[in-house]
């Protein structure tokens, strides 16, 4: 009952109410980045969600373009602007997914809806993360988000899978105030980001 029926109008209850209480930062995070992302404070991509269906997801930009002399993007850490930085330590790069959650294409807990390209790439038991809406939040944010390992990350998205409740989404969203607070497991060990995932070897 709870995960068909109130766990999605709980998600575009709570998505509308932050949209509008959030608005102002919303506004002056999109002007900040506007200048220093060349006027793209946006950043869209495909994603998987709920049954492997493919949307589009909408974060705040962080990183520029810039390219190297052969034309290739720079790594991660070079490209990511100041204003990007706090956006991202602050985690208000993810204020604008919910819109995702507004139109029904995410939740504001699951899974993090992660790169297309790794469809293929996932056994049996990863690919359970799909059978879930994808979340701003999740079981694998608050238990380290980009500093556990891939296995880790998803042995924590099919438990969550497998244990979806009410009291669950309301502890995880509680432990995410308190991640996002201290600013903890941002960014992986290796680089500014998460690195990619490349199969089960």
């Amino acid at each position: 009952m709870y995960r068909q029926l109130f766990k999605p109008l709980i998600d575009k209850i709570v998505a509308f109410i932050l949209l509008l209480i959030t608005l102002p930062v919303t506004v002056i995070v999109t002007l900040l980045l506007s200048v220093y992302n060349d006027g793209k404070p946006f950043f869209f991509q495909l994603r998987p969600g709920l049954n492997g269906q493919i949307f589009r997801i909408v974060k705040f930009k962080t990183m520029n373009d810039k390219r190297d002399a052969q034309g290739y993007l720079l790594p991660d850490a070079e490209r990511l602007t100041a204003v990007g930085a706090f956006v991202r330590k602050t985690s208000l790069d993810e204020l604008p997914q919910l819109i995702n959650v507004l139109k029904g294409e995410m939740s504001l807990v699951g899974p993090r809806p992660l790169l297309v390209e790794y469809l293929p790439l996932y056994n049996n038991r990863q690919s359970r993360r799909h059978e879930v809406k994808p979340g701003i939040t999740g079981w694998a944010q608050v238990n380290g988000r980009n500093t556990i390992s891939w296995q880790q990350k998803f042995d924590y998205d099919v438990y969550y899978v497998e244990y979806l409740s009410f009291v669950f989404d309301v502890k995880i969203l509680w432990m995410t105030l308190s991640k996002v607070f201290k600013s903890e497991g941002i960014n992986s060990n290796q680089s500014a980001t998460m690195e990619k995932f490349k199969g089960n070897h």
